[in-house]
């Protein structure tokens, strides 16, 4: 048995290519150039025979279909025990509805993310009869699927894009943004595919850990609006950038971790063209660049 990660999907909302994209990489990913990439999920097991998915991406039956682990075993029976919401966003919530299928799981998230699916009745496909919705409190240990363990802590975040208001707070820290502790077999691995700062209490908590996989949306903050196609930078959208003094790679430079995975890629960003200068630097300095169809063992 093993502490297994299979990366389902790499790139943030929109995917890449985006349907509406014409930026040099969706142009690229088209043409067949660089890899296509799916939108950000994670399927995690302790044993190889439960699975849990982290985040239910609108890609998520086509990834599923590809990821040989997580096909039926059975007439009506799958490897897939339960999934777990880190936040409300339509690109980690949509796929629920391809879940829709009679089919036994359970549903873990905080309090407020589960009150965000149940304000909307479409969600009511889900048969409560088949799926069971868990509500988990912050810093509370749980089990995800058998011998994989999990816990929630908050980070800075905002709220989903459809429930901004006129006034947007991108530090809010609470039950709207988590990261995810998984533990299995004495490894230790955090999921935190959005985050918008580092800050004490987060640099602490993932020191000494075996494997991060953190929020890689934007290469630089200013990207989308210095490629034409946003007004918003990174930190607007609750994420921080990979480069410069407040980005990523520079907070992890003095944190302790065994391996540093990026995931949630936009696709505007550099990282995801195989050859660039842009993923050399990040390689680096200790980062492996997630890609769809990935598989780690921790």
């Amino acid at each position: 048995m093993s502490f297994r990660a299979q990366i389902l999907g790499a790139a943030a909302g929109g995917g890449l290519p985006q349907w509406n994209c014409g930026c040099d990489n969706c142009n690229l990913a088209r043409k067949g150039a660089i890899p296509p990439q799916t939108q950000s999920s994670v399927a995690f097991s302790a044993n190889g025979a439960d699975w849990a998915i982290l985040n239910a991406s609108p890609d998520i039956r086509d990834q599923m279909a590809r990821a040989s682990v997580l096909h039926p075993t059975g007439l009506r029976k799958s490897p897939l025990r339960s999934v777990l919401l880190t936040n409300g966003d339509i690109d980690h919530v949509a796929g629920l509805l391809t879940l829709r299928e009679q089919q036994a799981f359970e549903l873990f998230a905080t309090a407020e993310i589960h009150q965000v699916i149940a304000d909307n009745p479409i969600f009511a496909a889900l048969n409560p009869a088949f799926v069971t919705r868990s509500s988990i409190a912050l810093d509370q240990e749980f089990e995800l699927a058998a011998g994989l363990t999990a816990r929630l802590f908050a980070v800075p975040g905002k709220v989903p894009l459809y429930l901004e208001g006129a006034t947007v707070q991108t530090d809010l820290q609470g039950e709207q943004t988590v990261g995810v502790h998984l533990s299995a077999e004495g490894k230790n691995v955090f999921y935190i595919p959005g985050c918008s700062t580092m800050t004490d209490d987060l640099r602490d908590r993932i020191s000494g850990s075996d494997m991060v996989m953190f929020d890689g949306t934007l290469w630089q903050d200013d990207e989308m609006v210095t490629a034409g196609l946003s007004q918003k930078t990174g930190q607007r959208m609750g994420h921080m950038s990979m480069s410069g003094p407040n980005g990523s790679i520079a907070a992890f430079e003095d944190i302790s971790v065994r391996q540093k995975v990026f995931v949630h890629m936009n696709n505007t960003n550099p990282v995801l063209r195989p050859t660039s200068e842009q993923k050399k630097q990040a390689e680096a300095a200790g980062w492996t660049i997630a890609q769809d169809g990935m598989e780690l063992t921790i």
